[in-house]
């Protein structure tokens, strides 16, 4: 702890001291008569402010509900904007007012759609709304100083599912429906519910005053609200415009003074900046305003660099979490924009840095596989998207920044509702005229540690060889060299997702755990432990060895030390839309237990056969191949905990695991083959022996995959010596680190693709030696049989030299 932060904690635990002392002698309230001491000292709050001094409640409503509609727009909505914007989404999206109503009825009867729960009912007796109740584990929070509110012990009930009721973002979907359909019990709704949300939670009491992220979220809400309901003519018998202009600056304050620098310094510290720079920019009646709005931009501008890598992606190795953060600056930039802040400079360049990153981890519809912690909300849920689906994000990005490469289509819905104001009328309909030319090629993030394959069919591989987690990695999880796999825009292998993080502490360590995460866990061990819900006793760290993109093929090669003094090295070889080959070479010495586990989305039926699986889902197919041990199933699995997934957070849904058990004695390999081209199933693989001079050989593994439109080959070889060698694998001789070659019908010899070598060749079908090793090469037949011409003229002359003798032959095998 440097001189800073203890400044920082001691004057902050001062005034908690000081607040909570207070408390205790005198009960805090809510009174109308703050308002006017903090007021900024504008000439067009004269009416309210004498109003206020008369307390004339009414007037006072009215008075602001005149300041709202006629200062100029300076959030992303506004009163001016209302009958344009309605027009405007009612042409573009005909099926949104159905889809308002309905959403919006449900909150109108009660119930509430959140995280991943469906009509939820907060009722309790005598109380409509009961702000503190977990209604799923029927436990509610204590009405105590917020300090001392125990939200992370399960006797509180899930903190979670209290808090998104709490964060008031329903109130979006009522303005939606107001605006739309213009039916004025949505607004009264809201207005209602503010009143009752005002009386059973007074200032510093309760579990949502605990958490200023929680406190960010609402008044980001509350923001809408204003916008959304705010109207001189209102006629509501509530002054709610005056009570929540009070609680607005309460938030704001509380937010202020407790800032999480050293709390939660991530997303946490991040969303509550936002609060206080957006609402303070776009709301400047506070007298305290200017300060608030210094402050948030302040920190806003100094975590860019702390919580965004280089790559783009988000420090916590979240996507649940990047979503967040892009969300936040897109947010910022808006009305940056909006009201002319020179900071929108800043704000543009993380927006195009997480944009970015979102694009490639997304697949082509705009979902994003489910790394690390998945906590089921949002930011800007207006329309209801699913919490992987960054489609809206993406379209608001690429409008704002010009770019049609950051899209998956045309605007939407939620893309209009965030660029209303006039300002922005340009860029989206250049954003509706132009579209992406195409999907990224696969590429990496190497700073963060996702590295993207993907084809042009819809195919998406994500593997994860990054750091375990930002800071105390909270929301990571132990899954360093697992990987996820989309196959023609289906999810096929996917991480398990959240479920929980404090209410079940089994589920929660489980879900986190390696064996749930489609990678090789050693001894029935997990690389990285975790001591409560958000830390860790130990952590793997992962390296990067190669990452080799070609047009025709993509290679990852990584390890990580979680299982020390062993180590395991992953090897992934992926022609897109056609094979992918994952080779895991455990390193070191003794006898172990290696557990291969596969897990697969519902959405795909599953036929097991030994040591063969076929997936089916639609009209697609694909299949699993592994050469030793056999495949096992399993689905819902209470004793091994294998088989569920939670799609969203609080869900818990029985899905497929795959698991291949194998015993050996290291070194060793464990392989799976994934067959993705319906035209050429795999059938089968069968390792071959692979043979080099004598002590020029590392671990190495060759395999021939039967297919039923080729044969493939695959070699992986570690090279053990400085000397340049070559090695042998049937009959293909090379010294390349990773060689794949295919026949087809009638042994022709169709395609070659290899990773840092310089030497092929094939007894009669092909003969190449490059002055020079290479990093990754592809030749097509037509590649090959120019390339054969060449070594006919001479280029090859000196192949022969490179053969291997036959008294230093020796036989590599596993």
């Amino acid at each position: 702890m440097d001189h800073a932060e203890a400044v920082w904690r001691i004057s902050a635990a001062s005034r908690r001291g000081l607040d909570r002392a207070r408390a205790a002698v005198v009960q805090p309230r809510w009174d109308r008569r703050s308002l006017s001491a903090v007021l900024a000292p504008l000439p067009e709050l004269t009416p309210l402010r004498t109003a206020l001094k008369a307390e004339d409640w009414d007037a006072a409503h009215a008075a602001a509900g005149r300041y709202l509609a006629e200062s100029p727009q300076r959030f992303v909505i506004g009163p001016a904007s209302r009958e344009k914007l309605a027009r405007d989404i009612l042409r573009e999206f005909p099926g949104s007012v159905a889809d308002a109503t309905a959403r919006a009825e449900r909150i109108l009867a009660g119930e509430y759609d959140l995280l991943g729960y469906e009509r939820l009912r907060f009722a309790s007796p005598g109380s409509e709304v009961d702000w503190h109740l977990d209604p799923v584990h029927q436990r509610r929070a204590p009405m105590t100083f917020w300090t001392m509110v125990p939200f992370l012990d399960p006797a509180c009930g899930d903190h979670k599912i209290i808090w998104e009721l709490n964060r008031h973002q329903h109130w979006l979907t009522l303005g939606r429906a107001f605006w739309l359909t213009g039916e004025v019990r949505f607004h009264e709704r809201a207005v209602a519910e503010l009143g009752a949300w005002l009386e059973t939670n007074p200032p510093l009491t309760g579990i949502n005053w605990s958490s200023m992220l929680e406190l960010g979220f609402r008044t980001l809400s509350w923001l809408w609200a204003l916008n959304f309901f705010a109207d001189p003519a209102d006629t509501n018998e509530r002054p709610w415009s005056i009570d929540l202009l009070i609680a607005f600056d309460r938030q704001l304050a509380h937010i202020e003074h407790n800032l999480s620098c050293y709390f939660s310094p991530n997303t946490h510290l991040l969303g509550e900046a936002l609060a206080l720079y957006i609402t303070s920019r776009a709301l400047p009646i506070f007298k305290h305003s200017v300060r608030r709005e210094i402050l948030g931009r302040r920190i806003l501008c100094d975590e860019i660099g702390r919580q965004i890598a280089a790559d783009g992606g988000h420090c916590e190795r979240s996507t649940c979490y990047h979503r967040y953060t892009l969300d936040f600056y897109l947010l910022a930039l808006a009305v940056a924009r909006v009201t002319s802040d020179a900071t929108a400079a800043r704000f543009h360049d993380a927006v195009a840095r997480l944009a970015s990153a979102a694009r490639l981890l997304a697949d082509d519809r705009g979902r994003l596989p489910h790394i690390g912690d998945d906590d089921g909300g949002g930011t800007m849920p207006l329309t209801g998207r699913p919490v992987d689906d960054v489609s809206d994000s993406l379209a608001a990005a690429s409008a704002l920044l010009g770019r049609p490469d950051l899209g998956v289509g045309p605007p939407t819905e939620a893309t209009l509702w965030l660029l209303s104001h006039p300002r922005f009328a340009a860029s989206l309909d250049l954003a509706r005229r132009h579209t992406s030319d195409g999907s990224p090629t696969s590429n990496a993030l190497p700073d963060t540690g996702y590295y993207v394959s993907r084809s042009a069919a819809g195919d998406h591989l994500v593997m994860d060889g990054g750091p375990h987690g930002y800071q105390n990695g909270g929301h990571a999880h132990a899954d360093a060299l697992s990987l996820t796999l989309s196959v023609r825009g289906v999810p096929l292998l996917i991480d398990p997702g959240t479920g929980s993080y404090t209410t079940d502490r089994t589920v929660r360590d489980r879900l986190r755990s390696t064996a749930m995460h489609n990678t090789l866990t050693l001894d029935e061990r997990s690389q990285s432990t975790p001591i409560g819900p958000f830390r860790w006793s130990s952590t793997a760290s992962a390296t990067v060895h190669r990452w080799q993109t070609n047009t025709a093929f993509d290679y990852f090669e990584g390890a990580h030390d979680g299982y020390r003094p062993l180590e395991h090295r992953r090897h992934v070889l992926a022609l897109p839309g056609d094979v992918i080959v994952v080779a895991d070479l455990v390193a070191g010495q003794g006898v172990h237990r290696a557990d291969m586990h596969w897990h697969v989305d519902p959405r795909w039926r599953i036929e097991v056969g030994g040591r063969r699986a076929i997936f089916t889902a639609r009209t697609d197919r694909a299949q699993l191949v592994v050469p030793r041990g056999f495949i096992e199933q399993f689905s819902g699995d209470d004793k091994t905990g294998l088989g569920w997934h939670s799609p969203v957070y609080g869900r818990i849904e029985p899905s497929t695991t795959l698991r291949v058990r194998r015993r050996f004695r290291a070194p060793s390999w464990m392989i799976a083959v994934f067959g993705l081209d319906p035209a050429s199933e795999v059938l089968d693989v069968e390792t071959l022996a692979v043979w080099a001079e004598a002590g020029v050989l590392g671990h190495s593994i060759a395999l021939r995959i039967s297919r039923s439109g080729s044969i493939d080959h695959v070699l992986i070889a570690h090279q053990a010596g400085a000397a340049r060698a070559t090695w042998r694998a049937g009959e293909v001789e090379t010294d390349a680190h990773v060689l794949f070659w295919r026949h087809e019908s009638g042994g022709r010899l169709t395609r070659v693709a290899l990773v840092d070598g310089s030497v092929v060749r094939a007894a009669g079908r092909l003969r190449m030696e490059l002055p020079r090793r290479v990093p990754d090469l592809h030749l097509d037949e037509a590649g090959i049989a120019a390339q054969n011409g060449a070594a006919r003229g001479g280029v090859g002359a000196t192949a022969d030299h490179h053969g291997l003798p036959g008294d230093d032959r020796r036989r590599a095998e596993e």
